[in-house]
């Protein structure tokens, strides 16, 4: 049974669904989703997708200026990038690379990492599904695997830095986890700007990406009491934007995260 809203909450409903449908794809500048647009290839999707959202933290110009680094060396073709990837020659690439806490060589490692997921798994996704289960309601617990898979196989036999530590949050760990959820949302919803392509996965299980920009407007519209950015406080805003889609919750996230950047009034 639907929860009845409040004239306050209807009133939050309509703006939340008016910012949705403005945000269309005509909006999508400046943010790292661009960049697995540029692809139609199942894996060059996926794989262009978990690099810009590995890499979106700190200044937006910052992002992009790495992402565009990282996407001309991957090139055509990100997968035959990562198949092929050799560290001696490919890594040269990234010498000069440092994007905050990443490192050039934690940037290798990551490659690495990647070409060993796809060799041996096929794609993010299965990775991502070997400890997914349905009659979960979030994907905490997948997430927090999948994070930890992806330290282990990046960093096997070598002393993990502190880049790569911030690479792979758990949210086992408290953390808010805004770059793997971001992937998530991409990966899973199917609309204007997401490419759906893990269907396997139920979108209401996702949980909404939380930076500054998503916290300050969730404490404006009361969805989060919270003063930490944490998951605590991501699973807080989510059960809250469930008020107004169950099924979606997280397709206001594009939205309420450049309404914040762009320092525009809800």
């Amino acid at each position: 049974m639907k929860q009845k809203l409040s004239p306050a909450q209807l009133k939050v409903k309509r703006k939340l669904n008016y910012h949705y449908k403005y945000f269309d794809f005509t909006k999508i500048s400046p943010d790292p989703l661009e960049f697995p647009h540029r692809y139609n290839d199942y894996h060059d999707i996926e794989i262009s997708s978990f690099i810009s959202a590995i890499f979106a933290y700190g200044n937006i110009k910052q992002i992009i200026k790495s992402l565009e680094i990282i996407h001309a060396a991957m090139g055509e073709s990100p997968y035959e990038f990562v198949i092929n990837y050799s560290e001696e020659k490919d890594s040269q690439n990234f010498k000069l690379l440092k994007h905050r806490f990443y490192t050039p060589d934690d940037i290798n490692n990551l490659f690495l990492g990647l070409q060993k997921i796809y060799s041996v798994y096929g794609s993010l996704k299965y990775l991502f599904l070997l400890y997914y289960f349905e009659k979960d309601t979030s994907i905490k617990n997948s997430l927090s695997f999948f994070a930890k898979n992806l330290l282990s196989i990046s960093t096997k036999n070598k002393k993990v830095s502190r880049g790569m530590k911030f690479m792979f949050p758990d949210p086992a760990l408290g953390s808010a986890c805004k770059r793997f959820n971001l992937f998530l949302r991409w990966m899973v919803r199917n609309d204007d700007l997401d490419f759906g392509l893990w269907f396997e996965i139920d979108p209401s299980k996702l949980i909404i990406p939380v930076d500054t920009h998503v916290a300050a407007i969730g404490k404006k519209l009361r969805l989060t009491r919270g003063k930490i950015i944490s998951w605590k406080m991501a699973e807080e805003i989510t059960n809250k934007l469930k008020l107004y889609d169950a099924d979606d919750p997280v397709k206001y996230d594009f939205a309420i995260c450049h309404i914040g950047m762009r320092k525009m009034d809800f």
